[in-house]
């Protein structure tokens, strides 16, 4: 069944950080619940093309769209860009970030500005637009970490980026009073992603698939069930972060 904002309009998302592997399965989720998706890109635009031509040859609408999630102007334009494409957004999923992992103590703080910048900074651009662009029946779906929960060792600074995140979600929800727009974060556990499997050994990844009850890691499509699950019917979750993690924490 299409998910429409009336009777006859397709929604529209838009989906950063789409090259990625979380990304790119709500992409193609979102895709599949008919909504037309703009597919956002850092550096890849190869990566974010091919995932248009899968979108499109599924029978879907797509279109790749380019910048820098931390630059207010690349962000404006690239929201005027979906806006003037699609005629609208109704759904801004903002999977982009990075992480960087150290001990606190050993952490060169260049890694935690360049963090700082796309975490925090980045998801108050990406949310700053969307709280300004949505439609009415809307939907803003930021990222987070189940490692504010869990606290391993040498995620501090990431994680700091991340509850920052988290603290922003009940606040934009309330500042919306009024819109029918829904804000939520979706914090995930261990997911075999690049970003996760990068710089661990086969131990320590072993060791984190059995942490959750259900014995294994998580899958970029079952995050995307859980963000397609905000950005669709779930009109009466608004100003949480919901943990994707297994029973992890």
């Amino acid at each position: 069944m299409m998910t429409t904002t009336s009777d006859t309009s397709p929604r529209i998302a838009l989906v950063t950080g789409a090259t990625g592997g979380i990304g790119r399965a709500t992409a193609l989720r979102l895709a599949r619940d008919g909504m037309a998706v703009a597919v956002h890109y850092a550096g890849r635009k190869a990566v974010a093309e091919e995932l248009v031509e899968e979108i499109t040859a599924a029978g879907g609408r797509a279109v790749a769209v380019g910048g820098d999630i931390a630059d207010e102007a690349a962000m404006t334009e690239l929201f005027d860009e979906v806006e003037r494409t699609f005629g609208g957004i109704d759904v801004v999923v903002n999977t982009a970030g990075i992480m960087l992992l150290s001990p606190i103590a050993e952490l060169d703080l260049d890694a935690l500005d360049r963090m700082h910048r796309t975490n925090i900074r980045g998801t108050f651009v990406v949310s700053q637009q969307a709280a300004r662009r949505l439609r009415r029946g809307g939907a803003l779906i930021n990222f987070s970490t189940s490692v504010t929960r869990t606290s391993f060792p040498a995620y501090g600074a990431y994680v700091a980026s991340k509850a920052a995140v988290e603290a922003l979600t009940p606040v934009l929800a309330r500042e919306l009073r009024g819109r029918d727009i829904t804000v939520n974060t979706v914090a995930p556990g261990p997911t075999a992603t690049p970003l996760f499997l990068d710089g661990k050994d086969e131990q320590t990844v072993a060791q984190l698939a059995k942490a959750a009850p259900l014995e294994r890691l998580g899958q970029p499509e079952d995050i995307a069930e859980a963000v397609a699950f905000l950005a669709g019917p779930a009109r009466w979750i608004n100003g949480q972060t919901l943990f994707a993690n297994g029973g992890l924490a």
